[in-house]
């Protein structure tokens, strides 16, 4: 029993009281059965008439906690519903701005990537340009230099067979005059 109002619980206690007493004239009674048997239905239609205002009681304060409860829920479920929508709402402007913003940030990268592509295209083109240009004047100092290697070891040759031979001339005189005697130098 939630909710017992004063007048309901002192109507009940009396009823109770009323009840206990008459016990002791119900078997007294069965003595004097017209005063006793008078008390006795006074004290039994009091308890009735206590029990059905407590139970008229309860029934009352039932009914007042479940239109209230209704109330309440109907309340709840109201503002739960308006929550739900703003949330939804909510959710949905936010799924549409992140979509809108994916697609613009796609469309950035995707032109970064294509302008960084021609970038490196063209650089590396460049880079192919100065590399192959390089490896030319490289290949045609290679070959200038090897021809004049060639060429000075060529009249290195030229000159030291030229010496070579010269002392040869002069060593075969030396030995000529040494054995002959001959010193005219």
């Amino acid at each position: 029993m939630a909710f017992m109002t004063i007048r309901t619980f002192a109507t009940t206690l009396l009823g109770a009281t009323a009840f206990a007493l008459s016990l002791p004239a119900a078997h007294a009674q069965e003595q004097q059965p017209s005063a006793l048997g008078r008390a006795w239905n006074d004290t039994r239609s009091a308890t009735t008439n206590a029990w059905d205002k407590t139970k008229d009681g309860t029934v009352k304060a039932w009914d007042k906690t479940k239109s209230g409860t209704e109330k309440a829920w109907d309340k709840t479920k109201s503002g739960t519903e308006k929550t739900w929508d703003k949330t939804r709402d909510g959710a949905d402007n936010a799924w549409d701005k992140t979509k809108s913003g994916s697609e613009k940030a796609w469309d950035k990268t995707k032109s970064g990537t294509e302008k960084t592509w021609d970038k490196t295209r063209d650089g590396a083109d460049n880079a192919w340009d100065k590399t192959k240009a390089g490896s030319e004047k490289a290949w045609d100092k290679t070959k200038s230099g090897t021809r004049d290697a060639a060429d000075s070891t060529k009249n290195w040759t030229k000159r030291a067979g030229q010496k070579v031979g010269k002392w040869g001339q002069d060593a075969g005189k030396d030995i000529h005059d040494t054995f002959t005697g001959d010193s005219s130098k």
